[in-house]
Order: structure tokens, then C-alpha cells, then sequence
């Protein structure tokens, strides 16, 4: 008789820890049951105050392996912590289906992006004390053409120990086509994947979780088809959050955090990870 199999290590990773109060309750609550064993981090979020990392910190020491990173923010409603930032909407990001068509068209400069994210990290290192484990971004705008250019310049300079995260999948390309907005994660990942490894940056081999927010999706349904076929290392984004009117003034993905909380909490995520021999820890 065969051994079984070892569990798959996956990311676990909540994005967003910093938008609002609610979500980073959420957040920690998850960590702290093991249910979660990654986070980024807003450094241009509203609920980002000293209490606030330090309540993140005093969670993640509940969790043998629970990573803290840098969720690099680009896109409104937010605003640069950088002077002289460019192009901005008003006084702010613009928006992202704006920032990607402005990449694809060649019409950006990597400069302001590389010294922007250079600012978040170092806002990450002095609110933390240390450099990131990795580094994501905000509506995957690390992804995005020219965008990436300096991301990638800013993270090898300033923190090239973290890892990054790329947004493809190594799946059969019939079920590939099923999520045209995965899909297009996999196209900008290509590209961002050949620049990380050039510049000696380590990112996941796999990655999950899209899907269509305004729909009321299963997420359990989704949840089991994010897990199947993810390599060892692999990582799966969520989003769970308790909505308060901070998070409703700024995002519109407000029910489905508290729809993504309730099964991350539940039993049946635990029979989930079982079933497909995968594990957290």
C-alpha cells in the first residue's frame, strides 16, 4: 500500500488589511482560528493607525506561519503618499480600468510608480518594523504593463527578500476560459513573471481566487474549484470582512467579505482542505 500523499502548503491571503476597521476585524478574527495564514497590508488605507498594526501583529503570533505583506496601492479612491505623482484623477489614483488602458497604450512612467511603491514600502517598514514577506497589489495593478516595470524596480531595491505575487494558472486551457477575468490575470502574469525572475525576485507558483464580485457566488463552490489542481505553494486571495461605512464609502465589495468570513470560519472550509489535501499550516 501506497503512503498517502503530503499535503499541498498553500497561501491563504486576505487582502486589504488596512481599508476599514471592519474588514481588519475580520481579518485577524480568521488568522487567529487558523484559518488564514496570509495578509497584505494598505499602507494608504484609512484604518491603518498604530492599534491597528499592532492588533495584526499580536494575531499573527497565534499562527506558526502567518505572512505580513505590502499591499501596494495605485487605483482610487486612494492617494499617492508621494508628492508630484502622475497621473492622477483629481487628487487621486486613477481609477483602475483607466491605469491598465493607460499601461497597455505605452502612456506611463515607471519612475513615478517605482518611487510610489518605494514610499509603501518604507511606510510598511517603519509602521512594522521590518521588510514585508511579499508584496501584492491593489486590484493586481503590480500586473499591470509599465506599472510592473517599477514595482519590480522598487521591490528589488528596497526589499528583495520578499517574494511577489503573480496572478496565473497552470490549468488546462479549456478551464481557463471559463473566467475571462482569471484569464486576462494569466495573460498580464506571463509578462510580470519573466520580469520577476530577472530581477532575482522569488513569486507563487500558482494563484487563485477571482471571480465575479457582483454576483452571489458559492463561495464553497468557488472555493473548491480555486483549490483544485493549486501546486504545492500555491496561493488563493480572498476578501473577508465585516462591512461598517468606512469600507461602503470606499469599496463596493461589501456583502461578499462577510459571505467569504462566514465559510472561511466554518466547518466546512476545514472539510474542504481535507478533502483536497491541502493545508495551511
Amino acid at each position: 500500500m501506497s503512503a498517502a500523499a503530503a499535503p499541498r502548503r498553500i497561501w491563504l491571503c486576505a487582502d486589504d488589511y488596512g481599508i476599514s476597521p471592519g474588514v481588519n476585524r475580520a481579518i485577524r478574527d480568521l488568522i487567529e482560528r487558523g484559518r488564514l495564514n496570509a495578509t497584505s497590508v494598505m499602507m494608504v488605507g484609512p484604518a491603518i493607525a498604530r492599534g491597528e498594526i499592532e492588533a495584526l501583529e499580536a494575531a499573527a503570533k497565534t499562527s506558526p506561519r502567518c505572512a505580513i505583506g505590502l499591499h501596494v496601492t495605485l487605483s482610487a479612491p486612494f492617494r499617492p503618499l508621494t508628492m508630484h505623482f502622475r497621473p492622477l484623477d483629481g487628487d487621486m489614483f486613477m481609477p483602475f480600468p483607466k491605469l491598465l488602458r493607460a499601461g497597455v497604450l505605452r502612456r506611463l512612467d515607471r519612475e513615478f510608480f517605482r518611487n510610489e511603491v518605494k514610499a509603501q514600502l518604507v511606510a510598511f517598514t517603519e509602521a512594522f518594523g521590518r521588510a514585508p514577506d511579499f508584496v501584492d497589489g491593489h486590484q493586481h495593478v503590480q500586473l499591470y504593463p509599465q506599472v510592473r516595470d517599477g514595482f519590480i524596480d522598487a521591490v528589488s531595491e528596497t526589499a528583495p527578500n520578499a517574494w511577489v505575487r503573480q496572478g496565473g494558472r497552470d490549468l488546462p486551457l479549456a478551464q481557463r476560459l471559463a473566467s475571462p477575468k482569471a484569464m486576462v490575470l494569466d495573460i498580464l502574469s506571463a509578462q510580470f513573471r519573466r520580469r520577476a525572475a530577472g530581477a532575482g525576485l522569488g513569486f507563487n507558483p500558482g494563484f487563485a481566487g477571482a471571480y465575479d464580485f457582483t454576483r452571489a457566488a458559492d463561495f464553497g463552490a468557488l472555493m473548491r474549484q480555486f483549490l483544485e489542481g493549486l501546486p504545492d505553494g500555491g496561493l488563493v486571495m480572498c476578501h473577508p470582512g465585516f462591512v461598517d461605512d468606512v469600507l461602503a464609502a470606499l469599496d463596493p465589495m461589501t456583502d461578499v467579505r462577510e459571505r467569504e468570513h462566514a465559510y472561511l470560519g466554518g466547518d466546512e472550509f476545514v472539510r474542504l482542505l481535507a478533502q483536497t489535501n491541502a493545508t495551511l499550516g
